[in-house]
């Protein structure tokens, strides 16, 4: 066998992903199938990833198969469930030099290119997960077929700071076009890291065909046979080159927009995207290596690390989670409440423990609006595909609704989702422990409210636990689980093994003012808005930290959120934790104002119309927008050492995961914690970094 061409370092600790060579006889077909099955000899808990032995041995495969006399095509396809997550990432803290980023590169599309390149038809049989160089060797095969039950698909190397660098930013977007391709690349990255499903690949151009689990590789089989054979031709559209340049622009344009430009890996791949118009393969390679070389040496990806190992390692394993061994079954749930955050709770419910939900409201017609609503969002899911006709149906029979608290008589779970004042919720448990059994758990999805006020109006409360989901629910990836001292073991327990099952990251908290998020949030706003009321501009005040990338600028996020909703936080805030949450005037009269505060025509970006600008009232001293940043950020850090103090969280890690997964904190900052030691915030504020804690 050949020996690879370009010189790798070793690592000792790499888990080699073999290439296995099979040669099939398929009938009808003149010769044989080479299929390539990539294993790493672990189940599908432990994907597929590509270190230097993995791309030896992907080498020697390839070897193999040409050497072999009769071969009519070659299918590369992966072990169950895996077919490639990509660039072993444990690895990449290894690399010291920025030469050997650029040998792991060139290494890479040395290898991918003998697929694009082989006179012998290349087939992807696209079998489950395949992420960044995962779906790159994909790209790079002549033809690919994907299993519709396939999840965790796309490039997501720009949410860590890296760019797609095995050929990814230019056979992408001349095989679907620059703006699918940059949605691909950039946006969804940029959008909570969002993947990409097996039914996606084949609308996107991505996958020429698809086919259910059961029978993947047989049909796959049988469909390369007949491309081989010309009884299938594979057409793809041409890609309009004219409009590349205007499409890039306005790409440019969402990027500012999200971010601000802050991610110097989105502009690389910007870049790449713009180069892929007019350069060679071969050029765009060369352009790849470099890039990603520079990314691997850059501040951004080094931080990044710690933010993925931060969300892999205490997501699997929060702290302060009982044994899951403690928790009890859910067999029926029951949600309070039946506007648009209770049907979202009552949908996710259904959808991911599969057991009936039932919703009430004070009165029938609205808790049949709540009910509509929720078969309103069932049918948005099976129209585009998310769901099955069958699961669907399902859905549509386990989500109830009624005006008889009743209906909670059997329920193992009730979550309340009502309004956010504490003597309503209290009202409503009051009501609810009627009717429950005496094993029934008690949730709240209070944002922010005391756990242990409601408590103790309760004959039992240690079953009461708070679960905090964020808005929109089915996006958003973390829940805040809050307990009293009273709640007791078996209801903790309960409570995270129900938000593992919900597919959410679940960081624990004490029963503390606005818990993690909002309080920080909350910090932030009061910051901004006590700048404001100063003598500061809104506009100068609201673009202060854009150099972080944060995905909403602060009056985005009060257009998000709703004024009202800010205001109420504020003001409880204010009441619970004293002058740190001063209560902002202007923030009141814009809550208040019988005007539109925010321009419909910039929806979503927080601008204020004139008739809401001429409601904010101006001190005599104003500062700049390096001065509000520098204000804002001395606020979190003094906000985060009062938490680990109060003893909010075990320690900064759960501050940084709860930041990134709940207020979209970019990964390339690494956490709030790091982010605020890097800018000497930290040792500032309270006299050492944040690093340095426990």
């Amino acid at each position: 066998m050949s020996e690879f061409p370009i010189p790798l370092p070793e690592f000792d600790e790499e888990v080699v992903t073999e290439s296995k060579v099979r040669f099939l006889e398929v009938p009808g077909l003149d010769g044989k199938a080479a299929l390539i099955t990539l294993d790493n000899g672990f189940d599908h808990t432990k994907p597929n990833s590509f270190g230097p032995g993995g791309l030896k041995s992907l080498w020697d495969a390839l070897d193999e198969v040409e050497a072999a006399e009769g071969v009519a095509l070659i299918a590369v396809t992966g072990k169950p469930f895996i077919f490639l997550a990509g660039a072993d990432i444990k690895m990449m803290p290894l690399l010291e030099t920025r030469e050997q980023g650029l040998a792991m590169a060139r290494a890479g599309h040395v290898l991918y290119k003998r697929l694009k390149d082989s006179a012998i038809p290349t087939f992807a049989f696209v079998n489950g997960t395949a992420l960044g160089g995962g779906m790159e060797l994909a790209l790079h095969c002549h033809y690919r077929t994907v299993s519709t039950s396939a999840v965790g698909l796309g490039l997501p190397e720009v949410s860590i700071g890296l760019i797609p660098g095995w050929g990814g930013s230019q056979i992408l977007p001349n095989l679907i076009g620059p703006e699918k391709a940059a949605q691909v690349i950039i946006g969804n990255p940029l959008n909570q890291n969002k993947m990409l499903r097996g039914t996606d690949l084949a609308p996107l151009g991505i996958a020429d065909a698809e086919f259910e689990a059961a029978d993947f590789l047989e049909e796959s089989l049988s469909w390369a046979v007949k491309v081989v054979r010309g009884e299938i031709a594979v057409e793809r559209p041409e890609i309009d080159r004219e409009s590349w340049p205007a499409v890039m622009a306005g790409v440019r344009q969402m990027v500012d927009r999200k971010i601000h430009n802050a991610s110097p890996a989105a502009m690389k791949a910007l870049d790449l995207l713009e180069l892929a118009r007019t350069a060679s393969f071969e050029e765009g390679s060369l352009a790849e290596d470099e890039a990603l070389a520079d990314c691997e040496m850059a501040p951004e990806f080094k931080t990044s690390l710690y933010a993925f190992d931060l969300v892999r390692r205490l997501g699997k394993k929060p702290a302060g989670a009982p044994s899951s061994g403690l928790a009890k079954e859910i067999g029926k749930v029951g949600v309070v409440g039946a506007g648009l955050m209770a049907g979202q709770i009552a949908l996710m419910f259904a959808r991911r423990l599969e057991v009936p939900v039932v919703m009430t409201d004070l009165d029938a017609e609205r808790a049949e609006q709540g009910l509509a609503h929720v078969r309103g969002e069932i049918d948005k899911l099976e129209s585009k595909g998310r769901v099955s006709k069958l699961k669907a149906a399902k859905l549509r029979a386990l989500v109830s609704a009624s005006a008889d608290k009743d209906v909670y008589s059997d329920c193992d779970l009730v979550i309340e989702a009502v309004f956010e004042e504490l003597k309503v919720k209290q009202a409503v448990f009051a009501e609810v422990e009627q009717v429950v059994t005496d094993e029934c758990l008690l949730v709240t999805n209070t944002s922010g409210l005391s756990i242990t006020a409601m408590a103790s109006k309760l004959a039992r409360p240690e079953r009461l636990v708070g679960m905090h989901f964020f808005n929109p629910v089915a996006v958003m990836p973390l829940v805040e689980i809050i307990a009293t001292e009273q709640t007791d073991t078996e209801t903790l327990a309960t409570a995270y093994t129900v938000a593992k099952k919900l597919k959410k990251t679940a960081v624990g908290s004490a029963d503390r003012p606005a818990f993690i998020v909002n309080r920080l949030l909350g910090r932030m706003l009061a910051e901004v808005t006590g700048a404001v009321d100063e003598g500061t501009p809104v506009e100068v005040a609201d673009v202060a930290l854009d150099e972080m990338g944060l995905p909403m600028r602060p009056f985005a996020l009060l257009e998000l959120v709703g004024l009202q909703i800010a205001w109420h936080l504020c003001a409880h805030l204010n009441e619970d934790l004293g002058p740190r949450f001063p209560i902002s005037e202007n923030l009141r009269r814009l809550a208040e104002a019988d005007v539109p505060v925010f321009d419909p025509e910039a929806k979503g970006e927080g601008k204020l119309t004139e008739a809401a600008k001429a409601l904010v009232e101006l001190g005599d001293k104003s500062s700049s927008a390096e001065e509000v940043k520098h204000r804002v950020l001395s606020g979190l850090a003094e906000e985060v050492k009062l938490m680990l103090d109060e003893g909010v969280v075990p320690g900064p890690q759960q501050i940084d995961l709860a930041m990134i997964l709940g207020a979209g904190f970019p990964f390339w900052l690494g956490g709030l914690t790091p982010y605020l030691d890097r800018a000497g915030i930290s040792t500032e504020v309270s006299g050492s970094p944040f690093s340095a804690v426990g």
